[in-house]
């Protein structure tokens, strides 16, 4: 672990210590009342060229994916300083969750796979080989309770790699096809995915209709939420903290706000969020009463010295 790992580590733990914050990785984490302290940037510089997408929080630091290369770089939410934990595989890391033990499971796109990486040394603990059909787009990952779930957004399947009460990992992965109100369409279908408020069912938003869909983890029949109309154009990244449902749409450069009941079967939408720093913002993760959102800027030609930041609003 080199130095820098080590110093975010432990500027993390303190960070913890100091304002009595619990991580909130966990897909069902009760929302801490805690806001980070005032001296927190709201703005996170990210390396330029590094195409960000997925973002997971533990404690006070922040874990990002490039879309070049897979390379998982950690920054301090505290004085936005970080630097490349684990280099990838060479194919993009798009959604991410960060679980108890501190391992990062990160969506692996066109490679149509999915690793596990330790995120105190970095080193990958497991790998999976969801699919080498094409074409493929591993996207977004949820933690359940006994499971982790992978969407893949041109296949009409999902992925489930079941875990043990002592966090052991499954040495393969479970494909489970999409049936009931989901349709495979062209383009990205489904794509964010989050649990419902009870944690009995899977919500995944597919871009390509605007729909929620309540998806039953066994089966994978699909239930269309009703959300009395609305939809989630170019909905990309979900979280839900209790019964709110927070669903980012990219190229809106805003974030749809949903009150869902226990089950996840209907929807209200009571806010929506944005700000001046969006340039399509991808995904979210939470940390005090703050969203954190990388921008992908999709609309704006990548190159190697590009910019690219993170933006912080309040929730």
């Amino acid at each position: 672990m080199s130095h820098l790992v080590r110093r975010l580590v432990t500027l993390a733990s303190a960070s913890v210590a100091l304002l009595g914050l619990v991580s909130t990785s966990a897909a069902t984490a009760t929302p801490t009342t805690t806001s980070p302290a005032t001296s927190f940037p709201t703005r996170i510089e990210l390396p330029t060229g590094f195409q960000p997408e997925g973002i997971a929080i533990d404690r006070a630091t922040a874990y990002f994916g490039s879309r070049v290369d897979g390379d998982i770089y950690a920054a301090d939410l505290r004085t936005g300083r970080g630097e490349v934990i684990s280099q990838g595989p060479g194919t993009a890391s798009l959604g991410m969750k960060v679980d108890r033990f501190g391992r990062l499971f990160v969506a692996g796109a066109a490679g149509g796979n999915g690793r596990v990486i330790d995120t105190r040394t970095g080193d990958v603990l497991a790998s999976y080989t969801f699919t080498t059909a094409t074409p493929t787009f591993v996207n977004d990952v949820i933690l359940g309770k006994d499971a982790a779930y992978f969407t893949d957004s041109q296949r009409p399947v999902f992925y489930k790699v079941p875990y043990g009460r002592d966090g052991s990992l499954a040495a393969q992965a479970e494909t489970i096809p999409l049936s009931g109100d989901y349709q495979h369409l062209a383009g990205n279908n489904a794509n964010g995915i989050s649990l419902t408020p009870d944690g009995r069912a899977l919500i995944m938003v597919q871009s390509s209709t605007g729909f929620l869909l309540r998806v039953d983890p066994r089966t994978g029949v699909a239930r269309r939420i009703d959300t009395g109309g609305a939809l989630m154009t170019n909905g990309d990244g979900l979280l839900l903290r209790g019964q709110t449902l927070y669903v980012v749409q990219n190229r809106l450069n805003k974030i749809a706000v949903l009150t869902l009941d226990r089950a996840g079967t209907t929807g209200t939408v009571v806010d929506e969020l944005t700000s001046p720093d969006f340039d399509v913002p991808t995904t979210v993760a939470a940390f005090g009463d703050r969203l954190y959102l990388p921008n992908a800027r999709f609309t704006t030609p990548p190159t190697p010295t590009t910019p690219y930041w993170v933006t912080a609003v309040r929730r």
